[in-house]
């Protein structure tokens, strides 16, 4: 790894002397960083013993038998007994590892722990609290691109709209997340949080929160034990009652009602963002087990149009870069479902040269793909010959065993659903196959005749699990999110019934109006004429609820 500033790259170009050393390689790396001190190095991950050398007028520094620090922990191929994972650094680390944790505490779950923040509180359950600092600055930063969600805050903060509102979450826990939970609070509400994905979990926002005390309890690489102690822990507690729930997935709803059907005598209400998720409330309506009023966040125009699409489209491409490597041009890449994931995903793909195919149950969807120059296909049609398959369907089992031993030699498998059911992961674990952790986040797996199959996040969500996402897509989704929120506490009684609904389409145009002064855009006025022509308020809806 090379840090050198423009200057010195400069006087040392047509150096003799600098071409040998750095093409020599072997013990040899070369640390362009004047700042640093003579002596023992420990930065980035790297540690060794650093000399000065000196090429013409030029110092720099020079350090032999440098390893990585981390690189004597072995990967464990399967949980131990708390279910922990060993993971080996590589330097092409995730960048939603966490930065500042060490191995030793790798080597403690967060479960074993006695923590407490600054005001003594232990209400939470982190990786390490002494990343607060850190945490809150990857908020602060988060904050500057999610403008309509602080002015939101800004607006209703004194009205406090959620006073009394004790809302229990199940989510992403990243910084654009914090900043929706930090809205929360100050719009009045109490908040109880836990992650929806055992590794999108970012140690040190989650550290910010309790710091902040929000009794948050999540961190990166849980075990499935983990998970659910995770949700358990938000949900059963003394003298605390949630009475708003918001999901992400749905299982956190599952978990209520399963072990605690009777919170739901308290609850008002349900908000869910993923298709997953509202895929099991519509099962519960229609087996009549739905007892409270539940907001589909995902098919309001404000998710589908945007968190869907361009979210996705722009994250695909960085989860696969971090972990791969993997140059697109010329790759043949199947994407199963066409829907706003997969719509993004496809079209950020084609426009590096990638060759895609898309797999699709729904005629409809099927149709637009081909309309957009995709050919589809059956997988199985293909699966020999891709380079890259990649799951966007928030069904189970698409891709299969069968699929999997059929693959070629280093096909990389990824997932851009919610849930971890897309892969069958379950059927990889035999023990014919052998499992190598190359980096974070990406496994080699094995065959006996030695092909590799290169899965990523073990088969749960790509983007969150092994890279970040545009925070100003998700102030869209976030800033809707408490909308429902808001909508479902206040709604007076009757107005929603035990069924599952969508945001009223004037509140999805209000988050679309918040946003558009981020492009200093200016909306045109209907005329009275205009307006009446088209039966149509001046100040909108401008589109029916049933419009997507």
């Amino acid at each position: 790894m090379l840090f050198l500033s423009s200057g010195v790259v400069s006087n040392l170009q047509g150096d003799k002397t600098w071409r040998q050393l750095f093409s020599r390689g072997g013990d040899d790396f070369i640390f362009g960083i004047c700042s640093l001190v003579f002596g023992d190095v420990n930065f980035c991950g790297l540690k060794g013993a650093v000399g000065p050398c000196s090429l013409g007028s030029t110092s720099f520094f020079c350090s032999q038998q440098i390893q990585f620090a981390d690189d004597m922990q072995e990967f464990t191929k399967f949980p131990t007994k708390t279910g922990r994972r060993s993971l080996s650094r590589s330097i092409s680390q995730s960048s939603t590892d966490s930065y500042s944790s060490d191995s030793s505490d790798d080597e403690v779950s967060p479960r074993e722990k006695q923590q407490t923040n600054s005001k003594g509180s232990s209400n939470f359950c982190v990786k390490n609290i002494k990343q607060a600092e850190f945490g809150r600055r990857e908020i602060e930063i988060a904050e500057q691109d999610m403008s309509a969600l602080i002015s939101l805050r800004k607006r209703a903060q004194g009205e406090k709209p959620l006073a009394g509102a004790k809302i229990v979450g199940c989510t992403h826990i990243t910084a654009q997340t914090a900043v929706l939970i930090e809205t929360l609070c100050a719009l009045g509400a109490q908040c109880r949080w836990s992650a929806c994905n055992i590794y999108s979990t970012q140690n040190e926002v989650a550290a910010a929160l309790a710091e902040a005390g929000v009794a948050v309890f999540a961190w990166k690489g849980e075990s499935e034990d983990d998970f659910w102690w995770c949700i358990d822990r938000c949900v059963n507690v003394d003298g605390w009652q949630a009475n708003m729930i918001l999901d992400d997935g749905g299982d956190l709803t599952h978990w209520v009602y399963k072990k605690y059907p009777s919170v739901f005598k308290k609850i008002r209400g349900i908000v869910e963002e993923s298709v997953t998720g509202v895929h099991r409330l519509y099962q519960l309506s229609k087996a009549g087990k739905l007892c409270v009023p539940a907001m589909n966040v995902n098919d309001s125009v404000t998710k589908q149009k945007f968190d869907n699409l361009y979210c996705c489209r722009e994250s695909i491409l960085d989860g696969l870069k971090r972990t791969t490597d993997v140059m697109f041009g010329g790759k043949q890449v199947v994407v199963c479902g066409y829907g706003e994931v997969g719509k993004g995903c496809c079209a950020a793909l084609k426009a590096l040269g990638a060759i895609v195919y898309v797999t699709e149950i729904d005629p409809i969807c099927a149709l637009q793909a081909c309309m957009d120059g995709f050919r589809v296909v059956k997988l199985s049609e293909v699966i020999r010959q891709v380079d890259v398959v990649i799951t966007c369907t928030g069904n189970k089992n698409v891709v299969t065993r069968e699929h999997l031993d059929r693959m070629k030699n280093s096909c990389i498998v990824c997932n851009m659903g919610h849930s971890n059911t897309e892969i069958d992961v379950t059927s990889l674990r035999m023990p014919e196959l052998t499992w190598e952790r190359v980096r974070s986040q990406v496994d080699h797996v094995i065959w006996p005749d030695g092909k590799r199959v290169v899965l990523l996040a073990e088969g749960r969500l790509l983007n969150l699990s092994c890279s970040t996402v545009p925070t100003f897509v998700l102030s869209i989704t976030a800033t809707t999110q408490a909308l429902a929120l808001i909508e479902l506490y206040n709604a007076p009684e009757g107005r929603y019934k035990q069924d599952v609904y969508l945001l009223p389409k004037k509140m999805d145009e209000y988050v679309a109006s918040l946003h558009l002064p981020s492009f200093d855009a200016h909306l045109t006025e209907l005329t009275d004429d205009q307006a009446k022509y088209l039966g149509l308020n001046k100040n909108g809806p401008f589109k029916p609820n049933y419009y997507r």
